[in-house]
């Protein structure tokens, strides 16, 4: 599995993206769970955000996977944690 954050807005109004593949991971299946929850809990398109926040596009590239959208200040615990994850440990 291939997940995708795209991250833009901010004060700077800089877009950063990152790709985090599972494959081989210690921890797939709890990424794919996190995936998958992120997904359900996003919009089908970028929703209004605050002054100065980000927004996000989270894609997952595996056989039915989809794209969902969400932004500062709303994101959910599973979008949160897939978030950090993939900025941090993604390439």
């Amino acid at each position: 599995m291939r997940i995708t954050v795209i991250r833009t807005g901010g004060f700077g109004g800089l877009t950063r993206r990152a790709t985090l593949d599972t494959a081989g991971r210690h921890d797939a299946a709890e990424v794919a769970a996190l995936a998958d929850r992120a997904l359900r809990e996003g919009l089908s398109e970028a929703p209004m955000g605050v002054p100065d926040g980000f927004h996000y596009e989270l894609s997952v590239e595996d056989g039915t996977r989809g794209t969902a959208h969400f932004a500062d200040p709303k994101l959910t615990e599973a979008q949160s944690s897939l978030v950090r994850k993939v900025l941090k440990e993604g390439a």
